[in-house]
C-alpha cells in the first residue's frame, strides 16, 4: 500500500540503487525498488548494458514508471573474462569472481559522472561488493546504505568466530565448536569457505572480503533482508555490537505478491497437472554459482530415480550431459528445467511440497514465504551457515547426509534417496511442513501494513529525508548531532 511522503518532508525522495551484477543480488534489490515505489519514492538503478535487459523484463511485472535506469558501460578487456560477460551467474569458472569484482571498480568514474546529473538523490543503495560506491556517495554527500544478501544469524555467527579466533585452533575440519555469545550453535572449519576456514586468513579474496566490510562499517546503514520475528536475538546483536545499523525490511520477495504473473511456461503446466493427480512433487535447484561436479550429479540424478518422487529438476545447460537418461527412466514423474525460471512462482504452486536446495539466502526465504520445507545441500559461501539456521535454529528443513559425515562430503545417491522420502513423507517432514506454515505467516505479518519490516522500511525513509532536508555539509559525521537536532535534543 502507498503511504504519504514522510512528516516534515519538503520534496519526493529518490533513492538510488546498484546492485551487484548476479541475479541473486539483484533481485532482492528490484523487489526493494518496487516496495518504494510503493511509497511514492523515485527508484534510480544503476546498471550495465548486457544486465539491463533482465533488469527491464524483471521490473515489467511490476507496472511502475517511477524506477528509471542508467546503464553504465562495463570494462572490456579483463584479463581472464571473456568479452561480453557482465555477470558473476555467466562466468566460466568461479575462480574468476575476485577478478570480476575487481572490474567492476573501473565503473565508478562513468558513475560518478551520471551521479552528478541526478537531482536531489536522497541516498544510494549499493551491493556490499561495490565497495567503491562509498567514496563516491560521499563525494556527493549522500548517505550510502550497504546491501548483503545475508541474514543476521551469519552476521553474527561469523563476527562471533572471528572475533574468538574459534577457527585457530587444533580441530580437525568437522569437529565442532560452541560459539561464546550463543553456546547452543555449534560451528566447525567447514562451515567456512576459503579463506575463512584458514587459521590464519590471508591474501588476495581476505583483502577483497576486509574492503567491502570495511567500507560497510563506514556506510550510513545496512540494509537486511529478513524479518525481526525469525532471528531478533542475532539481530540486536549486530546492532548492540557492530556498526552501521541494520535495517531489516524483508522477505523482499514478498513484493513480487502484487505482480502480474508471468505466462505459464511447460514446468508450470506440468505442475499444474501433478495438481491435477494429485501428486506432491519435490523442487531440486542449486542455484546459478554451485560447481557440482559429474560424479555428484550422477548421485543425484539416481538419488531422484531411486526415491519415487515427482521432482522437478532446474539445472544449467552444462551440466546436462549427465542426465540424458533419466527423464527417461522417470518418465512423467520428473522434468529437467534447463532455462531461467521464476523461482517463487514454481514453490507458490500448491503441488510443490519440498525443496532440495544448495541453501542460498534469497532460497530460503521463497521457501519460507511459500510455506515449503527444505531440504538443505549447502554448497560454497555462506550457505552451510544458512542450513544450520534451517535445521537447527528455526527448525524449518532436514538435512542431507554426506557420506562421510562432513559438512563438504559427497552425497551417495542411497543417502539422497532416504532424505527425500523422509521429507516428502516422513515423520520430521510432517514436522519441519508444520513449522515452515508458522514461520511463512510470520514473514507475511512482517510485511503486511503495520508490520515490524513495513515499520522499518518507513522509519528508514523517514530518517534519511530528515537528513537531506536538514542540508548538513558535513554528512555522515554529523548525523548524531543532526538527530538531535532534529528531535528537539540539542
Amino acid at each position: 500500500m502507498a503511504s504519504s511522503l514522510p512528516v516534515g518532508s519538503t520534496q519526493r525522495p529518490h533513492f538510488v540503487l546498484f546492485p551487484f551484477m548476479s541475479k541473486g543480488h539483484t533481485i532482492p534489490l528490484l523487489h526493494l525498488a518496487s516496495l518504494l515505489t510503493n511509497r511514492n519514492i523515485m527508484v534510480t538503478i544503476f546498471t550495465t548494458k548486457a544486465n539491463r535487459p533482465f533488469i527491464s523484463q524483471f521490473l515489467e511485472k511490476f507496472q511502475n514508471g517511477s524506477i528509471s535506469i542508467i546503464e553504465l558501460l562495463f570494462p572490456s578487456n579483463v584479463e581472464g573474462i571473456p568479452q561480453g560477460i557482465e555477470s558473476t551467474d555467466k562466468l566460466p569458472s568461479m575462480s574468476l569472481f575476485r577478478p570480476f569484482t575487481i572490474a567492476t571498480k573501473l565503473i565508478q568514474p562513468h558513475f560518478e559522472q551520471a551521479l552528478g546529473n541526478l537531482a536531489d538523490v536522497t541516498c544510494i543503495v549499493s551491493d556490499g561488493f561495490l565497495s567503491w560506491t562509498l567514496s563516491s556517495a560521499n563525494k556527493f554527500r549522500i548517505p550510502r546504505l550497504s546491501f548483503y544478501g545475508m541474514n543476521s544469524y551469519v552476521g553474527a555467527v561469523s563476527r562471533e568466530v572471528a572475533l574468538n579466533q574459534l577457527l585457530s585452533g587444533p580441530e580437525s575440519d568437522d569437529e565442532l565448536i560452541t560459539v561464546p555469545k550463543f553456546p547452543w550453535i555449534k560451528v566447525s572449519r567447514n562451515d567456512f569457505d576459503d579463506p575463512f576456514n584458514k587459521r590464519d586468513p590471508t591474501g588476495p579474496h581476505m583483502d577483497f572480503v576486509m574492503e567491502s566490510v570495511t567500507a560497510s562499517a563506514n556506510s550510513y546503514g545496512l540494509i537486511t533482508n529478513s524479518f525481526y520475528e525469525l532471528e531478533p536475538m542475532f539481530l540486536d546483536y549486530l546492532n548492540r555490537e557492530a556498526k552501521p545499523k541494520a535495517w531489516c525490511v524483508g522477505p523482499l520477495c514478498l513484493a513480487e505478491s502484487t505482480t502480474i504473473a508471468d505466462k505459464n511456461p511447460k514446468w508450470m503446466k506440468w505442475l499444474d497437472q501433478k495438481k491435477d493427480e494429485g501428486c506432491s512433487v519435490l523442487y531440486v535447484a542449486f542455484g546459478s554459482q554451485a560447481e557440482i561436479t559429474p560424479q555428484q550429479m550422477e548421485a543425484i540424478a539416481e538419488g531422484l530415480e531411486e526415491s519415487e518422487v515427482n521432482f522437478l529438476w532446474v539445472v544449467r545447460k552444462s551440466e546436462t550431459s549427465v542426465l540424458n537418461e533419466l527423464e527417461e527412466k522417470v518418465g512423467d514423474r520428473g522434468t529437467i528445467v534447463t532455462e531461467w525460471v521464476n523461482q517463487r512462482d514454481i514453490l507458490k504452486h500448491e503441488s510443490v511440497k519440498g525443496f532440495l536446495s544448495h541453501c542460498g539466502w534469497n532460497s530460503v526465504l521463497e521457501s519460507i514465504c511459500s510455506e515449503v520445507p527444505i531440504l538443505a545441500w549447502p554448497m560454497m559461501a555462506e550457505q552451510p551457515l544458512n542450513a544450520r539456521m534451517v535445521v537447527e535454529e528455526i527448525k524449518i528443513g532436514l538435512r542431507v547426509e554426506t557420506c562421510d559425515g562432513s559438512v563438504k562430503g559427497f552425497v551417495k545417491s542411497e543417502g539422497l534417496k532416504k532424505m527425500i522420502k523422509e521429507l516428502m513423507k516422513g515423520e520430521k517432514g510432517k514436522d519441519v511442513r508444520k513449522k515452515v506454515k508458522e514461520v511463512g505467516a510470520a514473514a507475511k505479518k512482517a510485511m503486511a501494513e503495520g508490520g515490524s519490516s513495513w515499520r522499518t522500511l518507513n522509519e528508514l525513509i523517514e530518517e534519511l529525508q530528515a537528513v537531506r532536508n536538514h542540508n548538513t555539509d558535513d554528512f555522515p559525521s554529523s548525523k548524531d548531532l543532526i538527530y538531535s537536532e532534529i528531535n528537539g535534543e540539542a
